[in-house]
């Protein structure tokens, strides 16, 4: 609790210091391509107990239209509570559109669940569905939203499941949301449903509503009191904007930079972003699942932590069944909520959508909830080098760390802490011996090389058969795009025709 009110200090202290808050929302609306709108009634929320009641006290209020986009919808008690109350908006008049992912969903959903929403008059859309057209069928809709009326907008990391309700027996997974009021707020929303909702029926998306102003006009939007400026972060597949605001934020950073997320697999441009705030004296935290419900992923991450930790970056795992919430903090004051994570898949190959809180009021919301996840996770700290238990590390400010934590350079823990990527650059490349941290690392990455050596040698059909299947796909892929995209290049070459016919003969008559 002290810490707790010493953050909302430090950020009201921040928000009265001259920090070049200009230069930064230039920046922002750069690198977003939206230079946000204010927006009110904004609210942080925690977990199912929080969302879920909001989003059906939305759902069940609504009078003219709902768009509701997921990543993963289960035919469980959680999902068939929503399909309930779509249908009955749908029934009483109430334009309903529901998108979901094919991949996401295709193993909790059912025929049944689907059939019933749409035989109530929902228009129910699958995004990325297994196609001959389609064989990329790693790039998927990630969002997580939903739009109701133009007037109440919800963004979060949270899908629909009973995972985020604790009902399987066990405790609901850790997630953030953020709900959100205001015509022109809800209007970006719903043009970034509109987005995916043509791309998953083959339809060029719509023209951005909301134009970036020229530079020649650089006056930023100004909320009014109650309100809070804010813009959409829109991750699109092959886009790269999300994966360049943090390295903004990163590199804009002064005191605090506090990051929650679930699947940590960065590149290694944003570690060393991170390992330059810290070595540059900014208190950076990271929270991240100590058990994952991707069972192999925790190994992964934690041959991160070895040059994380020595830079000063301090690292804590969450003690519960799984941390889903995808979140961060700046100074307390800029902050983004949404969907995505923090790896390759999500920063360039996703449909991803996270919104984005430049105001000290939600930024110390941010970071108190931030401290609170604190008291239930571990933070991972090395031994002394006597073996002996550390001491408990002192938060910047003098208030003392909670004493929960582990000695990470200790027997397995140790073994993992070595970077894949550092171990090989080192082994290959002959530039620096192998520490004793990095041996096991190494021997690893031996037995890996030489089993897919040994596979390729024993069954080079395999391998094979399977580029000549990708191959294959691809090529079935393209053809079916140029069958389909001819009739519409000759309308166009005869609109080009005919407009250029057109321009000569103006031309003609004005010479």
């Amino acid at each position: 609790m002290h810490e707790t009110a010493r953050a909302a200090r430090a950020s009201e202290e921040d928000a009265g210091r001259d920090v070049p808050r200009d230069a930064l929302a230039a920046a922002l609306t750069r690198v977003l391509a939206d230079p946000g709108r204010p927006a009110c009634d904004l609210r942080l929320l925690r977990d199912g107990t929080e969302n879920y009641p909001a989003w059906l006290a939305a759902i069940r209020g609504a009078r003219e239209r709902i768009d509701f986009e997921n990543f993963i919808v289960a035919d469980d008690e959680t999902g068939r509570m929503f399909a309930e109350a779509l249908i009955e908006r749908a029934k009483a008049g109430v334009r309903v559109r529901f998108l979901y992912d094919w991949l996401g969903s295709a193993a909790r959903g059912s025929r049944g669940y689907w059939r019933a929403l749409r035989e109530a008059g929902v228009a129910v859309r699958v995004y990325g569905p297994l196609r001959p057209s389609r064989p990329h069928w790693f790039v998927r809709d990630h969002r997580k939203l939903l739009a109701v009326d133009g007037r109440e907008g919800y963004l979060s990391g949270l899908c629909v499941s009973d995972h985020w309700t604790g009902r399987r027996g066990v405790a609901p997974w850790r997630d953030t949301g953020v709900g959100f009021a205001g015509a022109e707020a809800v209007a970006a929303l719903e043009a970034a449903f509109e987005e995916t909702w043509a791309d998953a029926a083959g339809e060029a998306p719509p023209p951005p509503s909301d134009p970036l102003p020229p530079p020649s006009d650089p006056a930023p939007i100004v909320a009014a009191p109650g309100e809070a400026r804010v813009r959409l972060a829109r991750g699109r597949p092959g886009d790269r904007r999300l994966y360049r605001l943090d390295l903004l934020a990163l590199a804009h950073v002064r005191r605090r930079a506090w990051i929650t997320d679930s699947y940590f697999l960065p590149t290694r441009a944003y570690r060393e972003a991170l390992i330059d705030a810290a070595r540059a004296g900014v208190d950076v935290r990271l929270l991240v699942p100590g058990a994952n419900d991707v069972p192999t992923l925790p190994s992964f991450v934690r041959w991160q932590y070895r040059e994380l930790l020595e830079a000063g970056v301090r690292v804590h795992e969450w003690a519960g069944p799984m941390l889903h919430a995808k979140s961060a903090v700046f100074d307390g004051r800029l902050a983004r909520v949404g969907s995505t994570n923090l790896n390759p898949s999500s920063w360039f190959g996703n449909w991803e959508l996270d919104l984005v809180v430049d105001d000290p009021g939600f930024g110390a919301a941010m970071e108190a909830m931030f401290l609170e996840d604190l008291a239930g996770a571990t933070e991972i700290v090395p031994a002394g080098p006597d073996g002996a238990p550390p001491l408990p590390r002192p938060v910047r400010g003098g208030a003392p760390a909670p004493l929960l934590a582990r000695r990470f350079f200790r027997g397995r823990w140790r073994e993992g802490a070595a970077s894949l990527g550092r171990v090989l650059v080192a082994a290959i490349g002959q530039r620096a011996p192998l520490s004793r941290l990095e041996t096991k690392a190494a021997a690893t990455l031996a037995a890996l090389f030489a089993a897919v050596a040994v596979a390729l040698a024993l069954w080079p059909g395999l391998v094979g058969y399977t580029l000549a299947v990708m191959a294959a796909w691809t090529a079935l892929a393209l053809a079916i795009r140029l069958v389909r995209g001819k009739p519409r290049a000759r309308r166009d070459g005869r609109k080009l025709q005919a407009q250029t016919r057109r321009l000569m003969a103006r031309f003609r008559r004005g010479a």
